[in-house]
């Protein structure tokens, strides 16, 4: 059987989950709900939540549990997908970043990942709200270090801005796919508007109101399973490089729900090490295998800076 082809119902025998450990998993569950948090790896199902769980981390989700956007990749909650629009869609939760911290503090994290619903609705994208936590985890645990994972911020300059003063240690946002697949994958996003902020954010980095020493790593990731060729992620990865790029994660597109795009293809761990190959050639740091994702051991990318 050729690897790398989709058979519908069934995976390689190479791509298989990590299963949880139940103690740690139900203790780290239980006081993400005692604080009233969201997670990525609940919400959006990531494969990689019974590993992460049980080692006592997680991806805290901010800015409530519905999207404005339906990206066609993502099992989490949008208003375009039919969902019910919520107390946590009507504003910014004042005392999210506390908690966020709090949690933080309490699991112990040395590095400290923060994402958010994509929020259309807000003039600033919910930059502050990123902003406050940033600030939050750095008063609670000077020692932690902090990685944002932004949406576009409907290309809101000010707003990019107002997450990059407040000094996170890695900036990430990811491009998610090739252009061509936009239209279907990501049909409210822009390729050129994703390229744009990772742009901005890599000047911003080396401009001199970035102190060299505690200057943010720019990072992004890309899915890779849903019909993009790889002279299109090769592509992609020397347009991510001239941006200024730092970081970028490859991993395995698996559908999460009924209600997304199936996978085309299985991509061989053969086609991951070529990936990180072209990657590094370019400059990149990069991190491709299955089961990668933009959080996923996120911490590991800044061990040599320690």
């Amino acid at each position: 059987m050729d690897a790398g082809r989709d058979i519908p119902g069934r995976k390689p025998a190479w791509l298989k989950q990590r299963a949880p450990a139940p103690r740690q998993y139900r203790a780290t569950g239980a006081l993400l709900d005692e604080l009233d948090l969201h997670t990525v790896c609940r919400e959006a199902r990531c494969p990689n939540k019974g590993e992460c769980y049980s080692f006592g981390t997680a991806t805290f989700l901010i800015l409530g549990d519905v999207c404005t956007r339906a990206c066609r990749f993502c099992a989490v909650e949008g208003e375009g997908k039919g969902a019910v629009v919520t107390r946590d869609v009507l504003g910014p939760d004042p005392d999210e970043p506390r908690r966020v911290a709090e949690a933080a503090r309490r699991l112990g994290l040395r590095h400290v990942v923060v994402t958010s619903v994509t929020r259309d609705d807000l003039p600033d994208g919910g930059a502050a709200q990123f902003a406050a936590c940033i600030l939050a985890v750095r008063e609670a645990m000077p020692a932690a270090t902090v990685e944002v994972l932004i949406p576009d911020l409907g290309g809101n300059e000010a707003a990019l801005g107002a997450v990059l003063t407040a000094r996170p240690d890695v900036l990430n946002h990811n491009l998610e796919t090739v252009p061509r697949l936009y239209p279907e994958v990501r049909p409210q996003a822009r390729y050129d508007r994703s390229l744009d902020v990772l742009a901005r954010a890599a000047a911003w980095a080396r401009s001199p109101q970035a102190v060299a020493a505690s200057r943010p790593l720019i990072k992004t990731g890309l899915m890779v399973g849903l019909g993009e060729t790889a002279a299109e992620v090769g592509a992609v990865l020397a347009e991510a490089a001239s941006a200024g790029v730092d970081v970028v994660t490859i991993g395995q597109y698996l559908r999460p729900g009924a209600g997304c795009l199936p996978v085309v293809r299985y991509v061989t761990p053969a086609e991951f090490d070529g990936y990180r190959r072209t990657g590094e050639e370019l400059g990149l740091v990069v991190m491709a295998a299955p089961f990668v994702r933009s959080s996923y051991l996120a911490g590991q990318v800044l061990e040599g800076r320690r």
